[in-house]
């Protein structure tokens, strides 16, 4: 399956989606905020999905895109935001920068694993295999 990282300054909400993801056979690294994420996107290179939140502290998740996108390429990393926000704006500015899927919160733990799924499926399926 394959290695997802999920960013967000909420320990319990990581906490929850890296077992829901677990429990779907994938492997979970986690960050707590943008800052945070770029560290260990540089320590485990070989991530498939980032799952990220948008309000974090340090570094939001926009501005996280942003700077991924800066460093590594537009297309490297599939990025799903989950989070409470749901501005057309911020939609249209994630897409800008690698956002291909936004669910907002609570999440139903079903569907995110569907559109995780789909995204995977659509960005390669060697990074299910991996």
């Amino acid at each position: 399956m394959a290695k997802i990282l999920v960013i967000d300054d909420s320990e319990s909400l990581r906490g929850q989606v890296k077992r829901d993801l677990e429990a779907a056979g994938h492997q979970v690294a986690e960050a707590f905020d943008g800052m945070n994420a770029l560290e260990v996107i540089t320590a485990t290179p070989d991530v498939h999905l980032i799952i990220c939140d948008v309000n974090m502290p340090r570094m939001d998740g926009l501005t996280f895109c942003v700077k991924l996108k800066e460093t590594n390429g537009a297309t490297k990393y599939p990025i799903f935001m989950l989070t409470t926000e749901c501005s057309t704006e911020m939609k249209l500015k994630g897409k800008e920068n690698g956002v291909v899927a936004w669910i907002t919160k609570p999440y139903v733990a079903d569907k995110m694993l569907v559109a995780v799924d789909k995204i995977l499926a659509k960005f390669g399926e060697a990074a299910k295999a991996a």
